[in-house]
């Protein structure tokens, strides 16, 4: 990831959880909200409540894989933060991956097939 697409500052994170909206999956839930930029922002979360520190960044690994699998479908210009799950835990790639494209239809971001 370039280091301008990476979402970061407590401003950010803030206007986001007040301002955006949220959509749950079984493996991820998103927060998004439009930033006006011609490119996206992307933040991978795990809290403490996946696990310990290598559960935490497998969970990371894994929603970042997804992510960049599924990317070009995504527009431009939104900020995006993608929360693990403690089901997460044990989850194979592609599994993640289908949750988190069904978080994204779930959204509206990407149109339905």
């Amino acid at each position: 990831m370039l280091k301008k697409t990476v979402l970061r500052g407590k401003r950010n994170f803030s206007l986001i959880y007040k301002k955006g909206k949220s959509v749950g999956d079984r493996y991820v839930v998103l927060f998004y909200r439009k930033n006006g930029f011609d490119y996206n922002r992307i933040a991978f979360l795990a809290s403490k409540k996946v696990g310990n520190s290598v559960r935490r960044n497998r969970a990371r690994r894994l929603m970042k894989e997804s992510f960049r699998l599924s990317e070009l479908s995504v527009p431009a210009g939104y900020d995006f933060i993608f929360i693990a799950r403690s089901t997460i835990e044990g989850a194979k790639c592609q599994q993640v991956q289908k949750s988190l494209e069904s978080a994204l239809k779930k959204s509206g971001v990407i149109r339905k097939s």
